[in-house]
């Protein structure tokens, strides 16, 4: 990185008084995920795809919507209009692609989102829905 650049961004971050770290998005456990949704105080998003459904199963209560499919975005929309005031978590195979689309989505406005780590198989670092047994619906 050019000094140019570097000394920027540094006067940039202490003027806002915000480094990566602190504008960390909001991720849950797949148990506080399952929790969360068994209480009813979010929405819960399965945005795998269908082959990725019948291989696994959807965790259970979670709204299908393949990320691949036309409309992802406006019909993500839909739900968030259905259910105002609620956060939707979003679950994928890993956490790797909820993740991602988390902070795409961010960049485009959107608030209250929130990554479910380990997704349905998880990884080194977090349990995956399966592994903490939690419920799936074929």
């Amino acid at each position: 990185m050019n000094r140019r650049v570097f000394l920027l961004l540094a006067a940039f971050c202490s003027l806002t008084g915000r480094t990566e770290a602190q504008t960390a998005l909001p991720s849950f456990s797949v148990r506080e995920a399952h929790d969360a949704a068994r209480a009813d105080k979010i929405v819960l998003v399965d945005i795998r795809t269908p082959e990725e459904w019948a291989d696994t199963g959807v965790p259970q209560g979670a709204i299908r919507l393949d990320m691949t499919g036309s409309a992802f975005e406006v019909r993500l929309a839909a739900l968030r209009l259905e259910n105002p005031g609620k956060p939707i978590a979003l679950i994928c195979r890993t956490g790797s692609r909820t993740s991602t689309l988390q902070r795409k989505l961010a960049g485009r406005g959107w608030r209250d989102l929130i990554d479910v780590r380990g997704g349905m198989l998880g990884t080194p670092k977090d349990k995956g829905w399966l592994a903490e047994k939690l419920p799936v619906t074929p």
